[in-house]
Protein backbone atom coordinates (compact mmCIF):
# COMPACT_ATOMS: atom_id res chain seq x y z
CA UNK A 1 0.00 0.00 0.00
CA UNK A 2 1.60 3.39 -0.94
CA UNK A 3 1.78 5.84 1.41
CA UNK A 4 0.92 9.80 -0.01
CA UNK A 5 3.28 12.41 0.48
CA UNK A 6 2.78 13.92 4.24
CA UNK A 7 2.80 17.28 5.03
CA UNK A 8 5.17 19.02 7.00
CA UNK A 9 5.72 22.56 7.75
CA UNK A 10 9.11 22.30 9.79
CA UNK A 11 12.68 22.50 8.16
CA UNK A 12 14.58 19.68 7.75
CA UNK A 13 17.84 19.45 9.95
CA UNK A 14 20.86 17.35 10.19
CA UNK A 15 24.41 17.72 12.45
CA UNK A 16 27.14 18.56 10.54
CA UNK A 17 28.92 15.45 12.11
CA UNK A 18 26.64 12.53 11.26
CA UNK A 19 28.45 10.39 9.17
CA UNK A 20 31.27 10.12 12.35
CA UNK A 21 28.20 9.82 14.87
CA UNK A 22 26.40 7.02 13.17
CA UNK A 23 30.34 5.29 13.06
CA UNK A 24 30.91 5.69 16.32
CA UNK A 25 27.47 4.25 17.46
CA UNK A 26 28.10 0.95 15.49
CA UNK A 27 31.40 1.12 16.80
CA UNK A 28 29.20 1.34 20.54
CA UNK A 29 26.97 -1.70 19.50
CA UNK A 30 29.85 -3.78 19.07
CA UNK A 31 31.75 -2.73 22.30
CA UNK A 32 28.35 -3.27 24.25
CA UNK A 33 27.25 -6.23 22.29
CA UNK A 34 23.69 -4.52 22.13
CA UNK A 35 21.71 -7.83 20.56
CA UNK A 36 23.23 -10.94 18.96
CA UNK A 37 25.24 -10.55 16.13
CA UNK A 38 22.06 -10.76 13.54
CA UNK A 39 20.14 -7.88 14.92
CA UNK A 40 23.20 -5.34 15.73
CA UNK A 41 23.93 -6.43 11.78
CA UNK A 42 20.60 -4.98 11.05
CA UNK A 43 20.60 -2.33 13.45
CA UNK A 44 23.70 -1.18 11.99
CA UNK A 45 22.37 -0.74 8.78
CA UNK A 46 19.64 1.34 9.77
CA UNK A 47 21.90 4.22 10.34
CA UNK A 48 20.37 5.14 13.66
CA UNK A 49 23.21 7.56 14.26
CA UNK A 50 21.76 9.51 11.16
CA UNK A 51 18.63 9.81 13.07
CA UNK A 52 20.09 11.20 16.39
CA UNK A 53 21.79 13.64 14.04
CA UNK A 54 18.31 15.08 12.97
CA UNK A 55 17.13 14.87 16.14
CA UNK A 56 19.95 17.38 17.13
CA UNK A 57 20.92 18.80 14.23
CA UNK A 58 22.51 21.66 16.40
CA UNK A 59 23.47 20.17 19.11
CA UNK A 60 26.53 19.06 21.24
CA UNK A 61 28.35 16.57 19.20
CA UNK A 62 28.63 14.75 22.36
CA UNK A 63 24.99 14.48 23.55
CA UNK A 64 24.20 13.76 20.01
CA UNK A 65 26.40 10.72 20.68
CA UNK A 66 24.04 9.98 23.66
CA UNK A 67 20.96 10.32 21.89
CA UNK A 68 22.39 7.66 19.23
CA UNK A 69 23.84 5.45 21.34
CA UNK A 70 20.36 5.13 23.24
CA UNK A 71 18.04 4.80 20.33
CA UNK A 72 20.20 1.60 19.42
CA UNK A 73 19.75 0.50 22.83
CA UNK A 74 16.30 1.41 22.79
CA UNK A 75 15.97 -0.97 19.36
CA UNK A 76 18.14 -3.51 21.46
CA UNK A 77 15.26 -4.10 23.75
CA UNK A 78 12.55 -3.41 21.33
CA UNK A 79 13.58 -5.65 18.67
CA UNK A 80 15.48 -7.91 20.47
CA UNK A 81 13.21 -8.54 23.49
CA UNK A 82 9.86 -7.37 22.49
CA UNK A 83 9.11 -8.19 18.65
CA UNK A 84 11.53 -10.70 18.25
CA UNK A 85 12.48 -12.77 21.69
CA UNK A 86 10.36 -15.06 23.79
CA UNK A 87 9.48 -11.98 26.44
CA UNK A 88 7.56 -10.36 24.25
CA UNK A 89 4.95 -12.87 24.38
CA UNK A 90 5.38 -12.97 28.58
CA UNK A 91 4.50 -9.88 30.16
CA UNK A 92 4.88 -11.06 33.30
CA UNK A 93 8.79 -11.82 32.77
CA UNK A 94 9.48 -9.13 30.16
CA UNK A 95 7.99 -6.65 33.46
CA UNK A 96 10.74 -8.19 35.86
CA UNK A 97 13.45 -7.68 33.06
CA UNK A 98 12.46 -4.00 32.86
CA UNK A 99 12.39 -3.41 35.98
CA UNK A 100 15.58 -4.89 37.12
CA UNK A 101 17.41 -2.53 34.25
CA UNK A 102 14.90 0.07 35.36
CA UNK A 103 17.40 -0.23 38.99
CA UNK A 104 20.69 -0.23 36.56
CA UNK A 105 19.58 2.91 35.02
CA UNK A 106 18.73 4.58 38.83
CA UNK A 107 21.34 2.73 40.37
CA UNK A 108 24.03 1.87 38.15
CA UNK A 109 26.82 0.72 41.07
CA UNK A 110 23.53 -2.04 42.04
CA UNK A 111 25.58 -5.56 41.65
CA UNK A 112 22.47 -6.60 38.88
CA UNK A 113 22.92 -8.14 35.69
CA UNK A 114 27.06 -7.81 35.78
CA UNK A 115 27.01 -9.97 32.56
CA UNK A 116 24.02 -8.53 30.43
CA UNK A 117 24.77 -6.75 27.44
CA UNK A 118 22.49 -4.65 27.43
CA UNK A 119 22.68 -3.56 31.34
CA UNK A 120 26.52 -2.93 31.09
CA UNK A 121 25.30 -0.33 27.65
CA UNK A 122 22.38 1.19 30.00
CA UNK A 123 25.12 1.71 32.63
CA UNK A 124 27.08 3.68 30.26
CA UNK A 125 24.41 5.72 29.12
CA UNK A 126 23.78 6.72 32.54
CA UNK A 127 27.40 7.93 33.32
CA UNK A 128 27.32 9.78 29.90
CA UNK A 129 23.32 11.41 31.10
CA UNK A 130 25.28 12.13 34.28
CA UNK A 131 28.23 14.06 32.56
CA UNK A 132 26.29 16.33 30.25
CA UNK A 133 22.65 16.48 32.25
CA UNK A 134 21.46 18.21 35.37
CA UNK A 135 20.63 15.80 38.48
CA UNK A 136 16.90 16.74 37.50
CA UNK A 137 18.05 15.99 33.51
CA UNK A 138 18.99 12.57 34.75
CA UNK A 139 16.05 11.82 37.09
CA UNK A 140 13.81 12.66 34.83
CA UNK A 141 15.22 10.33 31.86
CA UNK A 142 15.15 7.44 34.58
CA UNK A 143 11.05 8.63 35.00
CA UNK A 144 10.32 8.50 31.48
CA UNK A 145 12.83 5.02 30.83
CA UNK A 146 10.25 4.03 33.74
CA UNK A 147 7.31 5.11 31.21
CA UNK A 148 8.16 3.13 28.75
CA UNK A 149 8.97 -0.12 30.33
CA UNK A 150 5.11 0.35 31.96
CA UNK A 151 3.99 0.76 28.29
CA UNK A 152 5.96 -2.05 26.38
CA UNK A 153 4.50 -4.73 29.02
CA UNK A 154 1.03 -3.18 28.35
CA UNK A 155 1.95 -3.77 24.49
CA UNK A 156 3.44 -7.77 25.32
CA UNK A 157 -0.17 -8.54 27.08
CA UNK A 158 -1.86 -7.62 23.87
CA UNK A 159 1.13 -9.65 21.83
CA UNK A 160 0.35 -12.80 23.88
CA UNK A 161 -3.42 -12.70 23.47
CA UNK A 162 -3.44 -11.51 19.79
CA UNK A 163 -5.51 -8.90 20.73
CA UNK A 164 -6.02 -5.36 18.90
CA UNK A 165 -6.60 -2.49 21.39
CA UNK A 166 -9.22 0.21 21.25
CA UNK A 167 -7.79 3.39 19.51
CA UNK A 168 -7.94 5.71 23.04
CA UNK A 169 -5.69 2.77 24.84
CA UNK A 170 -3.40 2.37 21.55
CA UNK A 171 -3.23 6.20 21.64
CA UNK A 172 -2.06 6.32 25.21
CA UNK A 173 0.00 3.07 25.22
CA UNK A 174 1.79 4.72 21.73
CA UNK A 175 2.47 8.25 23.59
CA UNK A 176 5.15 6.07 25.79
CA UNK A 177 6.13 2.85 24.11
CA UNK A 178 7.87 4.74 21.29
CA UNK A 179 10.42 5.83 23.84
CA UNK A 180 9.92 9.64 22.59
CA UNK A 181 9.28 10.71 26.17
CA UNK A 182 12.58 9.35 27.24
CA UNK A 183 14.55 11.62 24.38
CA UNK A 184 12.79 15.01 26.08
CA UNK A 185 15.47 15.17 28.47
CA UNK A 186 18.26 15.05 25.83
CA UNK A 187 17.00 17.38 23.97
CA UNK A 188 17.96 20.15 26.80
CA UNK A 189 21.22 18.17 27.39
CA UNK A 190 21.96 18.89 23.84
CA UNK A 191 22.11 22.64 23.84
CA UNK A 192 23.17 22.26 27.93
CA UNK A 193 20.35 24.29 29.12
CA UNK A 194 16.92 23.63 31.94
CA UNK A 195 13.68 24.50 31.50
CA UNK A 196 12.73 26.54 34.11
CA UNK A 197 10.18 24.48 36.73
CA UNK A 198 7.40 26.83 36.33
CA UNK A 199 7.42 26.12 32.54
CA UNK A 200 8.49 22.07 33.13
CA UNK A 201 5.07 21.80 35.04
CA UNK A 202 3.12 23.79 32.87
CA UNK A 203 0.31 21.40 31.27
CA UNK A 204 0.55 23.55 28.12
CA UNK A 205 4.17 22.40 27.82
CA UNK A 206 3.00 18.78 28.32
CA UNK A 207 0.49 18.80 25.84
CA UNK A 208 3.04 19.74 23.49
CA UNK A 209 5.25 17.06 24.25
CA UNK A 210 2.35 15.15 24.17
CA UNK A 211 1.87 15.79 20.69
CA UNK A 212 4.91 15.62 19.14
CA UNK A 213 5.07 12.40 20.51
CA UNK A 214 1.48 11.13 18.32
CA UNK A 215 2.95 12.87 15.36
CA UNK A 216 6.54 11.13 15.59
CA UNK A 217 5.00 7.88 16.27
CA UNK A 218 1.87 8.14 14.22
CA UNK A 219 4.44 8.58 11.43
CA UNK A 220 6.52 5.77 12.11
CA UNK A 221 3.34 3.40 11.86
CA UNK A 222 2.35 4.50 8.92
CA UNK A 223 5.97 4.58 7.35
CA UNK A 224 6.31 1.40 9.13
CA UNK A 225 3.22 -0.32 8.08
CA UNK A 226 4.63 -2.69 4.88
CA UNK A 227 7.84 -3.68 6.64
CA UNK A 228 5.58 -5.05 9.90
CA UNK A 229 2.62 -6.85 7.66
CA UNK A 230 6.21 -8.46 5.59
CA UNK A 231 7.14 -9.97 8.98
CA UNK A 232 5.66 -13.21 10.39
CA UNK A 233 3.76 -12.69 13.89
CA UNK A 234 2.27 -9.99 15.85
CA UNK A 235 2.21 -6.66 14.37
CA UNK A 236 0.34 -3.47 15.99
CA UNK A 237 -0.14 -0.01 14.73
CA UNK A 238 -2.59 2.82 14.12
CA UNK A 239 -3.41 1.03 10.88
CA UNK A 240 -4.24 -2.15 12.13
CA UNK A 241 -6.31 -0.62 15.20
CA UNK A 242 -8.16 1.87 12.50
CA UNK A 243 -9.05 -1.46 10.36
CA UNK A 244 -10.23 -3.44 13.30
CA UNK A 245 -12.25 -0.70 14.04
CA UNK A 246 -14.28 -0.96 10.75
CA UNK A 247 -11.84 0.81 8.05
CA UNK A 248 -10.09 -0.34 4.89
CA UNK A 249 -6.83 -0.30 4.67
CA UNK A 250 -6.97 2.49 2.19
CA UNK A 251 -9.51 4.40 4.62
CA UNK A 252 -7.38 3.69 7.76
CA UNK A 253 -4.58 5.05 5.83
CA UNK A 254 -6.08 8.40 5.16
CA UNK A 255 -7.70 8.55 8.99
CA UNK A 256 -4.86 8.49 10.49
CA UNK A 257 -2.74 10.62 7.99
CA UNK A 258 -5.52 13.12 8.81
CA UNK A 259 -5.17 12.66 12.21
CA UNK A 260 -2.06 13.33 12.48
CA UNK A 261 -2.01 15.97 10.11
CA UNK A 262 -4.69 17.56 12.55
CA UNK A 263 -2.53 17.13 15.42
CA UNK A 264 0.48 18.47 13.88
CA UNK A 265 -1.42 21.89 13.27
CA UNK A 266 -2.39 21.71 17.03
CA UNK A 267 0.87 20.98 17.90
CA UNK A 268 2.81 24.17 15.64
CA UNK A 269 -0.15 26.52 17.02
CA UNK A 270 0.70 25.84 20.50
CA UNK A 271 4.39 25.90 20.19
CA UNK A 272 4.43 29.09 18.30
CA UNK A 273 2.19 30.53 21.71
CA UNK A 274 4.74 29.25 23.59
CA UNK A 275 7.55 30.53 22.10
CA UNK A 276 6.13 34.14 22.27
CA UNK A 277 5.41 34.08 26.26
CA UNK A 278 7.81 31.82 27.08
CA UNK A 279 11.49 32.14 28.44
CA UNK A 280 14.90 31.73 26.07
CA UNK A 281 14.75 28.19 27.31
CA UNK A 282 11.74 27.72 26.24
CA UNK A 283 12.25 28.90 22.46
CA UNK A 284 15.22 26.25 22.88
CA UNK A 285 13.04 23.76 24.15
CA UNK A 286 10.23 24.04 21.47
CA UNK A 287 12.36 24.58 18.40
CA UNK A 288 13.80 20.78 20.37
CA UNK A 289 10.39 19.31 19.58
CA UNK A 290 9.99 20.56 16.44
CA UNK A 291 13.72 18.99 15.38
CA UNK A 292 12.52 15.86 16.63
CA UNK A 293 9.22 15.64 14.93
CA UNK A 294 10.86 16.49 11.53
CA UNK A 295 13.97 14.57 12.22
CA UNK A 296 11.59 11.24 12.94
CA UNK A 297 10.36 11.68 9.78
CA UNK A 298 12.95 12.57 7.73
CA UNK A 299 15.31 9.51 8.36
CA UNK A 300 11.77 7.33 8.47
CA UNK A 301 11.21 8.19 5.06
CA UNK A 302 15.10 7.29 4.15
CA UNK A 303 16.24 4.69 6.49
CA UNK A 304 16.59 0.73 5.01
CA UNK A 305 14.81 0.45 8.44
CA UNK A 306 11.56 1.08 6.39
CA UNK A 307 12.34 1.43 2.81
CA UNK A 308 12.92 -1.93 2.90
CA UNK A 309 14.84 -2.20 -0.46
CA UNK A 310 14.85 -6.69 -0.44
CA UNK A 311 11.06 -6.02 -0.71
CA UNK A 312 10.49 -2.29 -1.21
CA UNK A 313 7.74 -0.41 0.51
CA UNK A 314 6.39 2.81 -1.44
CA UNK A 315 6.90 5.26 0.44
CA UNK A 316 7.28 9.16 -0.31
CA UNK A 317 9.82 10.89 -2.11
CA UNK A 318 8.31 14.33 -1.66
CA UNK A 319 6.52 16.35 1.24
CA UNK A 320 2.45 17.39 0.73
CA UNK A 321 2.16 21.46 0.69
CA UNK A 322 -1.30 21.29 2.79
CA UNK A 323 -2.44 18.71 5.47
CA UNK A 324 -5.16 16.69 4.59
CA UNK A 325 -6.88 18.11 7.56
CA UNK A 326 -6.33 21.70 9.05
CA UNK A 327 -9.36 21.18 11.93
CA UNK A 328 -9.07 23.29 15.30
CA UNK A 329 -11.67 20.42 16.91
CA UNK A 330 -10.37 17.74 18.99
CA UNK A 331 -9.34 14.57 16.91
CA UNK A 332 -12.39 12.55 19.36
CA UNK A 333 -10.31 10.21 21.36
CA UNK A 334 -10.87 10.28 24.88
CA UNK A 335 -7.45 9.92 26.03
CA UNK A 336 -5.77 13.10 24.50
CA UNK A 337 -8.85 15.22 24.29
CA UNK A 338 -7.60 17.46 26.69
CA UNK A 339 -4.63 18.79 24.59
CA UNK A 340 -7.61 21.27 22.91
CA UNK A 341 -8.32 22.73 26.60
CA UNK A 342 -4.50 24.32 26.17
CA UNK A 343 -4.43 25.26 22.19
CA UNK A 344 -5.12 28.78 21.99
CA UNK A 345 -7.87 29.58 19.40
CA UNK A 346 -7.84 30.54 15.91
CA UNK A 347 -4.25 29.85 14.17
CA UNK A 348 -3.23 30.05 10.13
CA UNK A 349 -2.80 27.71 7.60
CA UNK A 350 0.75 26.82 7.44
CA UNK A 351 2.74 25.65 3.67
CA UNK A 352 5.33 22.89 3.88
CA UNK A 353 8.75 24.44 3.74
CA UNK A 354 10.39 21.73 2.39
CA UNK A 355 8.72 19.92 -1.05
CA UNK A 356 11.30 17.29 -1.46
CA UNK A 357 13.68 14.96 -0.26
CA UNK A 358 17.09 16.26 -1.55
CA UNK A 359 19.78 17.21 0.69
CA UNK A 360 18.18 14.29 3.14
CA UNK A 361 20.84 11.95 3.05
CA UNK A 362 24.08 12.30 4.19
Amino acid sequence: MAVPPLYSPIETAIHPCHAEINAQTADWAETFEIGSVDLRRRLVRHEIGVFAARILPHGREEVVRVVADFVMWLFGVDDGYCEEGPLGQRPGDLAGTMHRLLRVAQNPEAPLLLDDPLANGLRDLRARVDLYGTDSQAARWVANLREYALSVVWEASHRRANTVPALSDYTLMRLYDGATTVIFPLLEMGHGYELPLSERDDKAVRAAEEMASFVITWDNDILSDHKERSADGYHLNVLRVLEEEGLGPQEAMARAIAQRDRVLGAFMHLTDHLRTVGSQQMRQYTAGLRSFVRGSLDWGVTSVRYTTPEDPADLPTAFAARPTDDSCEPLGIDAVSWWWDVVPAGRPLRAARTLGLSGMRG
